[in-house]
């Protein structure tokens, strides 16, 4: 094999937990190291670590992509009440995803990744669907309390020359639960501008949906920011490109998009775009058939896997047993990363490294070589369940073969 591939900028690596945190350390061992001489930043952002250090390990993660610009991230747990209790922790940590996010700002973009051999459950749809999710705030930032007694919850407002507002949220007659969740003009604006400079850039049409008939300040407020910024710096752009822009209630927007043909990109609040993401995913075929990037404002990208931490495959793992378990999401959120790094570094055997890795890994689901989730989806006759392990050794297979 020839000298491996430099990298002159490390990508800042954050490692996971439970199966996917295997299969990363596969993917790195079978599929970038002999290739590549990886420089990478690395944090290690499992449970167990981010309890011991109070989560300031994420912190300093994300503080580490705006250092270098670009990051690789693995599947992470979120914990509840049963994971505080199996990993023993000091609290219910957040979500790392939502902290990385709110301190990156930016939006979220995920795109199925299509093989010809695996077709869609709506069978209209022909073309990706790509969602845009805005990265920053609502309930992934709130503030929430359970109230155990009678009493009023009002929402407070008090500005810094000491104006104070007054609204009453709800008069409690006996216990209940209430929450607060805000968003920026600011990070609204720049989820607005990314969605538009996206579609101009893949030169597809961009829906957006809210709730604004019911959320008539707050979700109307993203609305009013869209069609401002449409007005005033991209509606000629997209007339020229022969674009849409589009926007309805997201309820309308469910209908249309299933109509569809695909080949849009869908703009959604946070939350929205975390169910419909799932949704657009495993209509296509599986969430691990997903690409994930954050795109900051100020050009930090993060790149990851849209699905979870697969625990139910690890536990078998962890019983010595065979998993079947589907990689590409996490293999494409590594080329994702390295192709990144490779632009911004001029290192164009970097980004050709990458594209052959993404087309060895479609390759190997179009010859039939294919994880258990895919088996009932395939439209080819021709097929071979492999496990774990060996699907990426039949990547690496056919990586060696292209030219």
């Amino acid at each position: 094999m020839s000298d491996k591939i430099m990298m002159k900028t490390p990508l800042v690596e954050m490692d996971g937990d439970e199966m996917t945190r295997i299969i990363w350390a596969m993917i790195k061992d079978i599929l970038l190291k002999p290739y590549v001489e990886l420089n990478t930043e690395y944090y290690d952002l499992g449970l167990k670590k981010r309890d011991e250090t109070d989560d300031r390990i994420t912190v300093d993660a994300a503080t580490a992509i705006k250092k270098y610009g670009v990051g690789v991230k693995c599947a992470t747990i979120t914990p509840n009440a049963a994971r505080i209790e199996e990993y023993q922790l000091k609290k219910m940590w957040k979500s790392p995803n939502g902290t990385i996010r709110s301190i990156l700002d930016g939006t979220v973009f995920r795109t199925p990744i299509m093989v010809k051999n695996l077709n869609s459950y709506i069978p209209t749809w022909q073309k990706p669907i790509t969602i845009a999710r805005h990265a920053y705030g609502d309930v992934y930032k709130n503030v929430e309390y359970r109230v155990n007694k009678p009493g009023k919850v009002e929402l407070v407002y008090t500005s810094e020359d000491g104006q104070v507002e007054k609204q009453l949220v709800h008069e409690f007659k006996d216990k209940g639960v209430v929450m607060g969740m805000h968003n920026t003009d600011a990070s609204i604006t720049s989820f607005a501008r990314a969605c538009f400079n996206f579609a101009l850039g893949e030169k597809i049409d961009l829906w957006f949906s809210t709730k604004d008939t019911i959320s008539k300040i707050y979700d109307h407020r993203f609305k009013d920011v869209f069609q401002e910024i449409y007005e005033n710096e991209y509606q000629d752009r997209f007339e020229a490109a022969g674009l849409e822009y589009f926007y309805t209630l997201i309820d309308d927007l469910v209908a249309r998009v299933v109509r569809s043909e695909g080949g849009v990109l869908w703009a959604c609040k946070n939350y929205d775009g975390d169910v419909m993401s799932d949704m657009v995913a495993t209509a296509f075929g599986s969430l691990a058939m997903m690409t994930s990037v954050l795109v900051s404002p100020e050009g930090y990208y993060e790149y990851e896997a849209a699905h979870g931490t697969v625990q139910r495959h690890y536990y078998n793992h962890l019983k010595g047993m065979k998993t079947s378990t589907n990689s590409m999401a996490t293999i494409f959120a590594w080329t994702g990363a390295l192709k990144k790094r490779g632009e911004l570094d001029g290192s164009q055997d970097l980004v050709a490294f990458a594209d052959k890795l993404e087309k060895a890994s479609i390759q190997t689901i179009e010859d039939g070589i294919i994880t258990k989730d895919l088996d009932r989806l395939l439209t080819s006759a021709e097929r071979r369940v492999v496990d774990t392990e060996e699907f990426l050794y039949q990547v690496r297979k056919r990586l060696d073969e292209i030219a």
